[in-house]
């Protein structure tokens, strides 16, 4: 065995590079099963972020089905989402560059199905019955007032013929039909909720002449949140309700509601994008579920019949995007140590296959920090969570006695969490000797609704909290140096970043990706999905306008002395450029170490390959500058 080299944390030379990240590199989501073929859309940041969509057949031949200047993706909710659906080899899909709506089958152009206009379309599912398909639209057309969301059914005949079934509530999601095609269902909702705090699941007959009748609201309400209502095959309406405090499974049977396997557990995510999918029928009987407990992923089968749950042995520990049929189940995941892949499950013999990863790139077993989950004590007596990542290079060690750098990742979000599956960018950053904490701040997902719901007029407190509280309790435990500990998050870790800079001194540097830097504006100037997200993180605007101030790191920042680097995609709606523009000029004129990185074309989110490499090398460049090491 090879000797190692001695070398200080922060300089080891990398085998993982930026470059060596982006290459090859794609983004697997939105599985699809039709017949005995599967679907999944990629995201490639070499083909300048596109969304393509990608068959399978049994023999495992794969084929592209979108023409090359085409990509699958849709703005609704601006976080877009359910940009396709297939069913016969028909497909439906959202083309990003007009937000149009294409139909088409493999090896045929695509057909416009939508006209030309200011409006946006998701979550479509086809209604053989009456020849259309009935999907979420979202209407821009009006630029003087807040866009309006609808749902609608488009026939698939008479070009660009569309009729509004639902209209009236500010939000809608997830129709769907039922097996006999007579009822449909979806969701709906009103600001100031999101979807993961308050909605209705909707239940309507639909006539002859395809309008809708008899609607009602059979679950939900303000203060609970439906999460993927869902046909079983004998036409039984299946959902995922958190009333208990934990999102879920039940059934709305004989006009009641009646929970199917009342746990501690989520069967739940927010729904930040159209067309998730935490469960699937395999059959009338089985239902393939993925269950998540403290931000870790399992997979399990519900029977119907004997009313149990098997867990499945599966090593992955993020898992989404499931779909099922008789045979198989097909869902997307990651172990601690592999790439993300779609995965293919026999659910009679319970063996499982990666047929399609997201990187081809080998990483040496001796390279890879595996996630630990660690629970440390917070403010007011609370215990927050994380998974911590020690530095990991098989080629080098460090001089005795040295304690390795940390950084501190804050998800965005802020409704969202860090898991634990194998992430390239993670190791990036471990391989070079610095030790990585991802915290599950107060308010992330994965822990039950008490724990989500205590960010709720919190935002910029309890967050940076943990996050301040986590990095102390590696100090303490003397798992990391305390002079050299940085944080970093984007959009709503951004903010965390900032607030944790501005209003705490315990981090000596931070990397803001498009993060907010002043509530008010943001209140202010976003889109309509978000538009209210900010009265229950902080208050109702303007009511609480004296507290939106006190929140924002912008009118602090004589406070802030530590370095801080931005990064800014110019077209983004969600967080402005001019949040982060602001800042910058602020820091310039204190004198503080600052630098902004922008990127033309890219909104919320960097999708190029080109730019995801410069933001990890910068970013890497402006923390050893500031901790006094080399990069490697």
């Amino acid at each position: 065995m090879a000797s190692k080299t001695t070398a200080a944390y922060g300089t080891w030379r990398s085998g993982i590079s930026a470059d060596l990240i982006v290459q090859g590199a794609l983004g697997l989501s939105s599985v699809s099963i039709d017949a005995e073929d599967v679907y999944w859309i990629e995201m490639r940041p070499a083909e300048r972020g596109r969304y393509a969509i990608v068959r399978r057949n049994p023999s495992g031949i794969e084929e592209e089905i979108l023409p090359a200047e085409m990509s699958a993706r849709t703005r609704v909710h601006e976080y877009g989402g359910g940009a396709y659906c297939i069913d016969k080899g028909r497909i439906i899909f959202s083309n990003f560059t007009d937000q149009r709506l294409y139909f088409s089958r493999p090896r045929i152009e695509p057909e416009p199905l939508t006209p030309p206009g200011e409006f946006r379309y998701a979550d479509a599912i086809f209604d053989d019955g009456r020849n259309q398909v009935i999907c979420v639209r979202e209407d821009h057309d009006d630029p003087g007032r807040e866009a309006t969301n609808k749902i609608v059914a488009i026939n698939l005949t008479d070009k660009f013929q569309s009729t509004v079934l639902a209209s009236g509530r500010d939000f809608y999601s997830t129709p769907r039909l039922s097996p006999d095609g007579q009822h449909l269902a979806w969701l709906e909702w009103d600001h100031p909720n999101m979807p993961w705090d308050g909605t209705e699941l909707c239940l309507a007959s639909i006539e002859s002449g395809g309008s809708l009748n008899q609607r009602r609201v059979i679950a939900g309400g303000p203060n609970e949140s439906i999460f993927q209502p869902e046909w079983s095959p004998d036409g039984v309406l299946h959902f995922v309700s958190d009333r208990t405090g934990w999102w879920n499974l039940y059934q709305w049977r004989e006009d009641h509601v009646e929970a199917l396997w009342p746990t501690e557990a989520e069967f739940g995510r927010p729904q930040w994008g159209f067309g998730m999918r935490m469960y699937a029928f395999a059959d009338r009987d089985r239902i393939v579920c993925i269950v998540t407990r403290k931000a870790i992923d399992s997979l399990a089968i519900y029977n119907r019949t004997t009313r149990t749950l098997q867990e499945i042995d599966v090593p992955f520990t993020s898992i989404g995007s499931i779909r099922a049929n008789p045979r198989f189940a097909f869902f997307v995941a990651a172990t601690p140590t592999q790439h993300a892949c779609i995965v293919r499950l026999d659910l009679e013999s319970r063996e499982h296959a990666c047929i399609k990863l997201s990187s081809t790139i080998a990483i040496n077993k001796g390279d890879v920090s595996e996630a630990t989950q660690v629970a440390f004590e917070t403010t007011d007596g609370e215990t927050a969570y994380g998974f911590f990542y020690p530095p990991a290079n098989s080629a080098f060690e460090a001089p005795r006695g040295e304690r390795p750098p940390l950084i501190v990742m804050s998800h965005g979000g802020p409704t969202a969490a860090a898991g634990a599956g194998f992430s390239l960018g993670t190791q990036f950053w471990t391989t070079r000797g610095f030790a990585v904490l991802d915290v599950n701040y107060r308010g992330s997902t994965g822990y039950g609704r008490k724990y989500r719901e205590a960010l709720d007029g919190n935002w910029g407190i309890v967050d940076v909290d943990d996050c301040v509280n986590g990095a102390l309790n590696l100090v303490r435990e003397g798992k990391v140096d305390p002079e050299r500990i940085a944080i970093t998050g984007g959009s709503a870790g951004g903010f965390t970043t900032l607030c944790a800079l501005t209003f705490r001194d315990v981090f000596k540097a931070g990397a803001s990706h498009y993060g907010v830097s002043d509530c008010e504006a943001l209140a202010k100037d976003t889109h309509k999905f978000e538009s209210r997200y900010l009265d229950r993180l902080i208050g109702p605007y303007p009511e609480s306008k004296n507290v939106y101030y006190q929140r924002s790191p912008i009118h602090f920042t004589e406070r802030l002395n530590a370095p801080v680097i931005f990064f800014q995609g110019l077209d983004d709606k969600i967080v402005p450029p001019d949040q982060a523009e602001k800042m910058v000029e602020a820091l310039r004129a204190k004198g503080i170490t600052v630098e902004y990185v922008t990127f033309v074309g890219e909104q919320h989110g960097f999708r190029q390959a080109e730019n995801i490499k410069r933001a990890l090398e910068d970013e890497l460049g402006f923390f050893a500058t500031v901790f006094g090491f080399g990069t490697g």
